[in-house]
């Protein structure tokens, strides 16, 4: 009988220490657990934030008839994309619910002129002009 009690003692700690666990989660489950209605989403209690209007980026590039450009820009999460060969006049429309992004277009054609142009929910924000050989140009906007 001792025997079983050398052997058998540290398995049923074991198991009376997490008996106790279980009864101690389950209370405290109880005080913080997720059937609490203040905190479920949805559940018109808590302060959700109010919906709100997107922000609209437009990227243009126009230059003269018939030319192409090679255009770089970053997307509204700040990843490079770029567009080779594009006919002018070019333009791309990105949407997000980010409360701030950063707008950023540079263009360089084949032609003798190019422009570009940031607009921001229909408000241009940034527009440059470039002229010369293989005319290059920029647009940023900081804080769109």
């Amino acid at each position: 009988m001792v025997g079983i009690l050398k052997r058998g003692w540290i398995p049923l700690l074991i198991v009376v220490v997490a008996a106790v666990a279980v009864v101690v989660v389950y209370r405290v489950h109880g005080y913080f657990g997720s059937n609490n209605e203040v905190t479920r989403p949805g559940a018109g209690l808590a302060q959700d934030a109010a919906p709100f209007n997107p922000k609209v980026v437009t990227y243009e590039v126009s230059g003269m008839e018939g030319a192409v450009a090679t255009i770089n820009y970053l997307d509204l999460d700040s990843n490079p994309q770029r567009v080779d060969n594009a006919p002018l006049p070019w333009s791309i429309t990105l949407t997000t619910t980010k409360p701030s992004a950063g707008a950023t277009i540079i263009a360089q054609g084949d032609g003798s002129s190019i422009s570009c142009r940031v607009i921001v929910d229909n408000t241009v924000r940034d527009q440059q002009t470039s002229t010369g050989v293989n005319a290059q140009t920029s647009c940023l906007v900081k804080s769109a």
